[in-house]
Formats: C-alpha cells, sequence, structure tokens
C-alpha cells in the first residue's frame, strides 16, 4: 500500500476518516534523545490528511557554539505547536543539547520531564531520563566545562507507522500518539577545546497531539512499528 504524506485537514476529518473507515485518519500537524535509534527505514507519509502545519520553531535547530567561552544556554522549553513532527523536531533538540556550566543535571532531568503528557498511562519518563547523563558522568563534564548543540536536518513519520495507520485509522483516535523519526547532527565543546566533535544522531520519538491541546511528548519508541496504546512499543 502506498505511503502517505500530510494534506490540510481538521480534527474532526480525523474523526470522521476512522468511522467510516475510507481513508487514513488526518494526522494532527503541529515532539526529546542522546541515544541513536534503529529507524531511517521510512520516508514521510504521502497521503495522510492532517491540518495545517504550524510556523517553524527555533528549538528545532539550534547551532553549534563557536568556542568554550559562549554565553550559557538556558534550559529547553517545548514549543507550543499541534505539529508532532515540529514537536518531534524539538524533543530531539532538547535532548541531543546541554551546557553543564548552566545548570545541574537534575535541572535538566526535570526540564526534559516537563516535555512530557501528564496522562501517565502514555507518559514514559524513564526513556528520557535515560537520555540524560548520570550525574557522575555530568560532574566529570562539568568540570570541563562541557557544552553540547544540535542540529536537525529533519523529521518524519516511520514507514511502519504510516502502515499501521493505513491497517487500523481508528486506533490512532484513542491515545493520539505519534511516532516521529528525526535525524541531525550533535556538536560537543569542552573547555580547552580548539574544535570539539560533531557525530551524526537519530532517534524514534513519541509524540501525543490530542486534538484539543498542544503536543506533549509520551517517550522515545523501542519500536516504531505500530500504533500501540502501550507508549512503550510505539
Amino acid at each position: 500500500m502506498a505511503q502517505h504524506s500530510t494534506h490540510p485537514g481538521g480534527a474532526s476529518r480525523v474523526r470522521r476518516r476512522a468511522l467510516l473507515g475510507t481513508a487514513v485518519l488526518a494526522v494532527l500537524v503541529a515532539l526529546a534523545g542522546l541515544a541513536a535509534y534503529l529507524t531511517r527505514e521510512g520516508r514521510s507519509p504521502s497521503d495522510t490528511a492532517a491540518p495545517p502545519p504550524s510556523s517553524p520553531t527555533a528549538s528545532s535547530s539550534s547551532a553549534a557554539p563557536s568556542g568554550p567561552h559562549t554565553r550559557p544556554r538556558a534550559l529547553p522549553v517545548p514549543p507550543k505547536t499541534h505539529d508532532p513532527i515540529t514537536y518531534g523536531k524539538a524533543a530531539a533538540a532538547a535532548l541531543w543539547s546541554y551546557d553543564t556550566r548552566a545548570y545541574s543535571q537534575p535541572e535538566l532531568r526535570k526540564a526534559l520531564r516537563g516535555w512530557l503528557t501528564t496522562e501517565s498511562k502514555y507518559a514514559d519518563p524513564a526513556s528520557v531520563d535515560q537520555a540524560v547523563p548520570s550525574a557522575v558522568l555530568w560532574k566529570e563534564m562539568a568540570a570541563n566545562k562541557q557544552v553540547a548543540t544540535a542540529k536537525i536536518n529533519e523529521g518524519h513519520f516511520p514507514h511502519a507507522f504510516t502502515q499501521a495507520l493505513q491497517d487500523d485509522p481508528g486506533a490512532i483516535t484513542q491515545a493520539y500518539v505519534y511516532a516521529v523519526t528525526v535525524s541531525g547532527n550533535q556538536s560537543i565543546r569542552w573547555k580547552g577545546s580548539a574544535a570539539g566533535g560533531t557525530e551524526s544522531r537519530s532517534t524514534t520519538l513519541a509524540v501525543q497531539c490530542r486534538p484539543d491541546h498542544p503536543c506533549l511528548a509520551s517517550g522515545r519508541c523501542s519500536i516504531p512499528t505500530a500504533v500501540d496504546p502501550n507508549i512503550r512499543r510505539c
């Protein structure tokens, strides 16, 4: 079956398509990973309906610092958007970025948890905690004034996720959770480094975008292969 892409439509269109079973649900337009996950296998969906995209957010991409004396970075704040891909890109940038000069490890962990949905059934704080360096490692990083920034290249719905939507369009209306795969680069610099280092990153995030509420994260997907109320499987 062909993949589906996003086109303008409303939340009512999502319900209508789910009830009639005539097409894939309208994906609500408008989701934070240090570790790379498996999924560059799919492209953006090619026929799924969705509301108009929101404007790009600054959180989705940030430039690498020019040196160890750059201005300290603030804790990450989630964007107000109804686009799961926009939220996913911002969340990935938040997970791949940190500044040991500006805040503590507990402060960063608390801030990232603030990106999660308040619905405990779908939130997976453990997956976010795993993306934050341990307290021991953070102490060593802070001694070197280590800073990491992220540059987001792209975000898309994995093919397996869009296939699951095609197979069962109504499933999304229970949790409104979307799998979003994001790729980009993470740049790290520290005290005394002239150039630092940059490496590619890729992660798949679970993003909840209910029709009446801006998107929130659910966690990082372990297997982005199905629309599943159990968000730990995505």
